[in-house]
C-alpha cells in the first residue's frame, strides 16, 4: 500500500516537472532536432563560385535564410548523396561554411523559381531539405561573387 502511494507521488512530480519545463531548456531541446538551423554572422562564411560575399551581402543572405519557411525534408537513399550535392539543373550554389554546436557544417543553397533547396553536409552525413524564401528566390546572383 505504501509503495502505491509513493509511486503515485513520484509520478505526479514527474508529470509536474515535464509540463513545466523552463523556456530555455525547451529551446535547447528543440534546437537539437531542428533541420534548418539559424545562421550567425560571426561564424558563417558565404561564397559564390569560390568568391566570398561582402559583409552587407552576407548579412542579407543570412537574414533571408533565417526567415525562410521550412517546407519538407528529402529522404536520401544511401549512395545517392552525390545527386543532391551536385544536381543537374541546380546552377551555381551558394556555399555556406558554418559551425553548428561543435560540428563544422557546409550548406549548399540552390535557388529555383519556386523554392530553395538546401543540402547540409557534416562529417559523412548529408541532409537535404526544401525552403520557401521569396526574397532569396528573387535575388539575382552574379558570377563575380556579389548579389545583383
Amino acid at each position: 500500500m505504501t509503495w502505491a502511494i509513493v509511486m503515485l507521488i513520484l509520478m505526479s512530480l514527474v508529470k509536474i516537472v515535464l509540463t513545466c519545463i523552463p523556456t530555455g531548456v525547451m529551446e535547447w531541446l528543440l534546437s537539437k532536432f531542428e533541420v534548418h538551423p539559424k545562421l550567425n554572422d560571426e561564424n558563417a562564411v558565404i561564397s559564390l563560385n569560390g568568391k566570398r560575399l561582402k559583409d552587407e551581402e552576407k548579412k542579407q543572405v543570412i537574414d533571408y535564410l533565417n526567415e525562410a519557411i521550412f517546407m519538407e525534408k528529402y529522404y536520401i537513399y544511401p549512395g545517392d548523396e552525390e545527386r543532391y550535392l551536385h544536381p543537374e539543373n541546380g546552377g551555381t550554389p551558394l556555399v555556406i561554411d558554418t559551425k553548428q554546436g561543435k560540428k563544422d557544417v557546409k550548406l549548399f543553397v540552390y535557388r529555383y523559381n519556386d523554392h530553395i533547396d538546401v543540402v547540409k553536409q557534416y562529417k559523412k552525413k548529408v541532409i537535404a531539405y526544401r525552403l520557401l524564401s521569396e526574397s532569396l528566390q528573387m535575388k539575382k546572383f552574379s558570377l563575380t561573387g556579389s548579389l545583383a
